[in-house]
């Protein structure tokens, strides 16, 4: 083993060339994956990049600068720069150099503390940080005004220094949320290690070090029960603000089968009931509504409401933007935001750390694959050529056009017919961003679809039809990206997706994860028209997969078509 080579090449501008051909490339993997982003996935050779927020959030989940340093020398091949070592050094230690406490004089009023004088004189005389810090009380520390804690921890980390927040949080209302020994049906419940672990390490025994943060999670793992766990430690009035009306719905599901909550205690908040009781399950579309563009959001006084103690955030990657503003004036409650990626394409990341609160807890997706807490997903992606009649107008549209007319190539409904062929006892999901496409395809396979204007009754409906079997296909839309329970989908088929979104790859994938009562595994296909701009975006999709130990066995259509592809080899080369 010693004359391997090492895996990893680090290289002077914070990026990393990792070969995949090595035998300690998973190892490598999983260590780079804890501080570093993976920005490309060619075939042999991976680039991850260090950043700031990468090392940052490492600090905030325990992670110390000795370990990130003896993980970069142990995987590089050559001698790792020693600007990189200094560097990591350096952006790991400004967390927690700035610190947010509460004053001592009990008036609710705060503090910002800096452990260097001469940091402390540069703040005071930052033009923004300046207006938002008060009167001085010694070198090392500032008042602040309690309603701009929000506004300063977003200030400091542009400035490259993320405040450490130990201010505390309010109480809010007491509410007696306790876990049941048995679900209402008689099945036993109880937390899973890890589940039990994330609610543990976000409560942190009630104390300032814990209490807002991210936990990160694959689908299907039950992110909604961590939720739960951790409404029965907080034990007050509670705010879950979710992606869409089915949602709320499994979530109340879910609260009454494991906790002793009943009907009385949960209220919906949405576009068909506005209830607001102990436990009030939020849509981020009502939050966000507002007739005019020129209008205050009508709705924004539930995030407001003083009975809450905890507010948490389903698939918190899907956050608005109007959400962080109204959550910036909301830093002395409970925040728990739930994802399985915290990638977001719209560069809003440095909000969710400030705002919502850093990296708490993660498990690797492949680690709770092994314990057989979801299942084993196999990715394949299906490269099918652009019609001769498409290749003028594709070779003359805009970039935008481009990938449209090759995410709506009419040959994938061809490969889509002989994927269900080869899948012809698993039901299978579709999914598709375009509605012309997936209209097509419910029409062309007479297969129920859901998307947008499907009415909440219905969506419920054929989704409880897909999880008894009565139906063994369904298409979705978008809509079909997060937060609905599928637990027996095997066969995931993506036609058409948004861009270059790796959060939305990883929901779609999340869709089939679950465990299968016979233990089947999962398989995921995404069909894209190749030499195009929607191969170029799938491989972009692809990396946050990629990055938790995931392949994609690459196929053309012709071999599907002449039998020269077998899911159960594919199965056998990923092994």
């Amino acid at each position: 083993m010693t004359d391997i080579p090492k895996p990893a090449i680090i290289q002077a501008d914070l990026t990393i060339l990792l070969e995949v051909d090595n035998p300690l490339y998973t190892e490598a993997r999983d260590s780079l994956a804890s501080f570093a982003e993976l920005v490309k996935s060619p075939e042999h050779m991976h680039t991850y990049r260090i950043s700031p927020l990468s090392l940052w959030n490492a600090a905030a989940s325990g992670l110390k600068v000795e370990e990130v340093n003896a993980s970069l020398t142990r995987f590089a091949r050559y001698d790792v720069p020693a600007n990189v070592l200094r560097d990591v050094e350096d952006y790991m230690g400004r967390y927690g150099r700035i610190k947010i406490e509460a004053s001592e004089t009990g008036d609710g009023s705060l503090i910002v503390w800096c452990e260097d004088p001469m940091l402390m004189t540069q703040l005071r005389h930052h033009k923004e940080i300046g207006e938002l810090i008060g009167t001085p009380i010694d070198d090392h520390r500032c008042q602040v005004d309690r309603g701009a804690r929000g506004r300063l921890k977003q200030a400091l980390i542009k400035l490259g220094f993320p405040a450490q927040d130990l201010a505390g949080y309010t109480k809010g209302t007491s509410l007696d949320v306790q876990l049941r020994e048995d679900c209402v049906s008689g099945k036993p419940f109880e937390l899973r290690d890890y589940q039990q672990g994330a609610a543990d390490t976000f409560y942190a025994s009630g104390g300032v070090y814990g209490g807002s943060g991210v936990i990160v999670l694959p689908c299907g793992a039950g992110k909604t029960v961590v939720g739960i766990a951790t409404m029965a430690q907080v034990r007050s009035h509670t705010l879950i603000v979710v992606p869409n009306i089915v949602a709320a719905r499994q979530w109340r599901r879910e609260i009454l089968d494991k906790t002793n909550l009943t009907e009385d205690d949960i209220g919906e908040y949405s576009g068909e009931t506005k209830e607001i009781k102990a436990v009030t399950i939020a849509t981020y579309q009502i939050l966000t509504h507002r007739k005019k563009k020129t209008q205050d959001y009508p709705h924004w006084d539930l995030l407001n409401n003083p009975h809450w103690g905890l507010i948490i955030y389903d698939e918190v990657h899907l956050l608005p933007a109007p959400i962080f503003r109204a959550t910036a004036e909301l830093q002395a409650r409970r925040r728990l935001g739930l994802t399985a990626t915290l990638v977001r394409e719209d560069g809003l990341e440095t909000d969710v750390f400030t705002l919502i609160g850093p990296k708490k807890f993660e498990v690797p997706w492949k680690i709770l694959e092994s314990q057989g807490w979801i299942a084993s997903a196999y990715c394949t992606e299906i490269r099918v050529p652009l019609p001769e009649a498409l290749r003028m107008p594709y070779a003359m549209a805009d970039e935008r056009e481009k990938f449209r007319i090759a995410s709506e190539n009419p040959e994938k409904e061809h490969v889509a017919r002989m994927l269900m062929e080869l899948h012809k006892g698993d039901r299978v999901l579709i999914i598709g961003q375009y509605l012309e496409q997936i209209e097509k395809f419910s029409k062309r396979f007479n297969i129920p679809l859901i998307q947008g204007k499907t009415t909440t009754k219905q969506r419920e409906e054929l989704y409880g039809k897909f999880r008894t079997g009565e139906i063994s296909k369904l298409i979705v839309s978008k809509v079909g990206n997060f937060a609905i329970d599928l637990p027996d989908a095997s066969v995931g088929i993506q036609i058409s997706g948004t861009f270059g979104s790796r959060q939305e790859e990883a929901q779609r994938l999340g869709r089939v994860l679950r465990p299968k009562e016979d233990g089947r595994p999962a398989h995921f296909y995404s069909i894209v028209t190749s030499d195009s701009k929607d191969q170029d975006y799938a491989a972009n999709r692809q990396l946050f997969l990629v990055e938790q130990g995931y392949r994609y066995t690459i196929v053309n259509s012709e071999e599907l078509e002449q039998g020269k592809f077998d899911p159960e080899e594919a199965i056998r080369q990923n092994c």
